[in-house]
């Protein structure tokens, strides 16, 4: 991992800026007042106790339900017993099975095991130096492309983001570019299947058999075809040696045991999971450095003493401690996969708490990301708590990529993108949310900004 070296970056005085955020009850709401909320917005089920306890119990109809929030309890579940919570919870997995298959995401046993050693290598952090180059690439495209536009135009910036993650994921992990069409129609694509999946699975929370239909699935069908064209394209070109030596996919496709539907799940999963998680945090950040001109003001006075204008590399990135602090703070406030969720294989302990085998287990860095045993005013938007010299995050609370064996592969990849695109785009423009407009975070299979972002771009 790049570490920064210490330097001394000087804020104007100002309030923190406490970005939107789910409102919060208070006290026990009936179930069936709980289902309404989640139904629109699963972050609106945490009450506000959630962010002081160490723990919470509930019964949803036949379903145990656990969420531990302290160090301990997450280090046991998410690190500690990988035998007992290594399976997903039924709601993820058949959220996410029409598109990935069995892919990495939602795979258990010994097919995790065996692709994840073969998947793992692919966005090693090894490479990562070598794979910068498109990605500078792909921002100065997009900087030339903002650049042609007239003064004050106005972007979905969630959407010109995912057509970036696309391109990247397509130029570095493919070894060919996508297009704006079919980054375009990944995008939208992904966005509506999201949009049709249920907060409220209730044939997961009853527990019935994974082979029980679901009644949504059919809405999906449609986005799961339009997703699998493009990928299935990105694919043919890699196995008939299109991409050439760039493509990283290439070696798992020859890899033993690696079957040409195994090939295509662990395919598309790299590519959905490599640009919608980063698409949606860099979304976040342009967000919310337009309402905090303290933190812009901050940025820019490092890229313009660093860079002078030109488009950052991988050398440049230790040099740029404040714009890494934005990206993590931001990492913090709005984790990519908000909630993480397990189903217990068999009876068992976390720290002291009998958990009945069935039951499902839930470490949400939502909630730990903001509770108030672990961070000083926790949802204010504070680059600085990230900065070099400032007190580290004490241990497993801070886990924007999740911990323990099934940590997110690519979060060095993700990371420095989202690092390179601020840095290229920010020395040259100020997206501006448009007049009126109020983000919502919204959680679905990730946390996303609502369903657009509209900023209009001013140049500096």
């Amino acid at each position: 991992m790049v570490r920064g070296r210490r330097l001394s970056i000087s804020l104007p005085p100002a309030e923190p800026y406490l970005p939107p955020r789910p409102s919060r009850h208070r006290g026990r709401l009936p179930i069936w007042r709980l289902f309404l909320i989640a139904r629109r917005n699963l972050l609106g089920v945490w009450s506000e106790q959630f962010f002081d306890q160490p723990h919470i119990r509930m019964k949803v109809l036949s379903r145990n339900i656990f969420v531990f929030n302290m160090p301990p309890a997450i280090q046991s579940v998410m690190i500690g017993q990988p035998e007992v919570f290594e399976r997903k919870s039924p709601q993820m997995r058949h959220a996410l099975e029409p598109l990935l298959g069995d892919g990495l995401l939602i795979s258990d046993g010994l097919v995790w095991k065996e692709r994840r050693r073969v998947v793992q290598s692919v966005t090693h952090p090894s490479r990562i130096a070598s794979l910068t180059p498109v990605m500078t690439a792909v921002a100065v495209e997009t900087r030339d492309a903002w650049a042609a536009l007239p003064e004050g135009a106005e972007l979905d910036m969630l959407e010109e983001m995912g057509r970036f993650t696309a391109e990247v994921i397509g130029r570095t992990i493919f070894g060919t570019a996508v297009g704006r069409r079919a980054t375009s129609t990944v995008v939208g694509a992904f966005a509506r299947y999201q949009a049709r999946i249920s907060n409220t699975d209730l044939t997961s929370i009853i527990g019935l058999p994974d082979w029980t239909p679901r009644l949504n699935g059919l809405l999906r069908r449609g986005e799961v075809r339009r997703i699998h064209r493009v990928v299935d394209g990105l694919i043919e070109e890699v196995l008939n040696a299109a991409g050439g030596e760039l493509s990283l996919v290439a070696g798992m496709a020859s890899h033993p045991g690696m079957t040409r539907e195994a090939f295509r799940n662990e395919a598309i999963t790299i590519f959905m999971a490599g640009h919608e998680t980063t698409a949606n945090l860099m979304a976040w950040v342009w967000y919310l450095l337009s309402q905090a001109p303290w933190a812009e003001a901050a940025l820019h006075g490092e890229l313009d003493r660093v860079l002078g204008g030109r488009a950052p590399g991988f050398e440049d990135l230790p040099n740029l401690p404040y714009t890494r602090a934005v990206v993590e703070e931001t990492l913090r406030l709005y984790p990519p996969i908000p909630l993480l969720a397990r189903e217990a294989a068999t009876d068992t302990e976390v720290t002291g708490v009998p958990v009945p085998r069935g039951s499902i287990v839930i470490v949400a860095p939502w909630v730990v990301h903001r509770h108030r045993a672990h961070w000083h005013d926790p949802d204010a938007f504070k680059p600085e708590r990230f900065l070099p010299g400032a007190p580290a995050p004490a241990r497993f609370t801070y886990l924007p990529f999740a911990l323990g064996p099934r940590i997110c592969t690519g979060q060095h990849f993700g990371l420095y993108e989202a690092m390179i695109a601020v840095a290229t785009l920010a020395q040259h423009f100020r997206p501006r949310l448009r007049p009126g407009h109020v983000a919502e975070a919204v959680s679905r299979l990730s946390l996303r900004p609502g369903e657009t972002l509209p900023m209009r771009l001013e140049r500096r």
